[in-house]
């Protein structure tokens, strides 16, 4: 298994491991699984060759760094303003997602299973609070996937780089501003040390899903109990790195802001509403690439429609009534 991440990186280099140690045990050492990070076999954003060429098995990342290949695989990690980790699992599970994923996949010689969501994301990390969106003019940051083309159109730079790359690059100077994940893998990385303050809320990635993809001919060649023992291994770690996001995003924001003088600041309404704009725009043009992309698009936007009611409902009033009652 080759990975996009640091080794041991928390959550998702550590949840890379939890997949591959978990699949060599559920197997009893018949299938045994050894990691190599990011860097350590391949670059990590030549994961999905290694795997699509069968110079490795497996890749542990996030499928958005291939749009290079098709922007189809945007959906499959996440798309600007589009679903939660949990609308997400619903559309890949149930709503035709691992279908036409499995369709786009098979192209390629690949076969991905999700394994791991990090939840809504930050805004990100920037030298200046962004006040108005002439703040947004000329500024450089890290941001890869449609989030990196939403930024292109309201006139930033985006520059995509792999997580290990992100801190030296802030140092040098070579961006102005990043984004990543949220409180709990952020300040591992250590942002904290260089930029002081936090925007919220993310627009680019509300729900962050993460893959195990296979390499196609070697996945055809499993019997019916090794595919279904290592589609329950992602599941696995699916639902364990949602839940350890949640569980150290909370106090890791508390430390970020009472120990490291983080400040947090709101995206005004004027800039997310334009940058919302911008975002449907250029997620609704991956329609014209393809007969695969548009089909992929249409069930991705029917199916965020067809959720949103659900979720404001439920999750969203929840949330805002608990707030509001018992005053956090």
């Amino acid at each position: 298994m080759v990975t996009t991440w640091p080794r041991n990186f928390p959550g998702l280099g550590t949840g890379a491991q939890r997949v591959a140690d978990r699949i060599t045990a559920a197997s009893g050492g018949r299938i045994e699984v050894k990691l190599f990070a990011a860097g350590e076999l391949v670059p990590a954003f030549e994961s999905f060759d290694a795997v699509a060429s069968g110079s490795a098995e497996m890749y542990h990342g996030a499928d958005y760094y291939w749009q290079g290949k098709h922007k189809g695989f945007n959906f499959i990690t996440a798309v600007p303003l589009g679903l939660t980790a949990q609308e997400q699992e619903a559309w890949i599970h149930f709503g035709g997602g691992q279908e036409l994923w499995d369709e786009l996949a098979a192209g390629f010689g690949v076969k991905g299973f999700l394994a791991g969501n990090t939840g809504v994301q930050m805004g990100g990390w920037f030298r200046n609070p962004i006040t108005s969106m002439d703040d947004m003019k000329g500024l450089k940051m890290r941001m890869p996937g449609l989030g990196g083309e939403v930024l292109r159109q309201i006139g930033a730079t985006a520059v995509a780089l792999p997580g290990g790359e992100i801190f030296p690059a802030l140092q040098a100077g070579t961006i102005d501003a990043t984004e990543w994940v949220g409180p709990y893998n952020d300040m591992a990385f250590g942002f904290q040390k260089i930029l002081k303050n936090y925007m919220y809320p993310g627009f680019h990635e509300p729900g962050s899903a993460l893959s195990v993809g296979m390499n196609k001919a070697w996945w055809d060649g499993l019997n019916d109990a090794d595919k279904a023992l290592i589609e329950a291994c992602c599941t696995a770690e699916n639902d364990a790195m949602m839940a350890e996001f949640n569980a150290r995003n909370g106090d890791s924001l508390t430390k970020l802001l009472n120990d490291e003088g983080v400040q947090l600041h709101k995206f005004p309404d004027e800039v997310f509403q334009a940058i919302a704009d911008a975002s449907e725009q250029v997620v609704a043009d991956t329609a014209n690439v393809d007969d695969i992309g548009k089909r992929i698009y249409e069930s991705y936007a029917a199916f965020r429609k067809s959720v949103a009611g659900w979720s404001k409902l439920s999750d969203q009033a929840y949330m805002d009534a608990r707030a509001k009652a018992l005053g956090f």
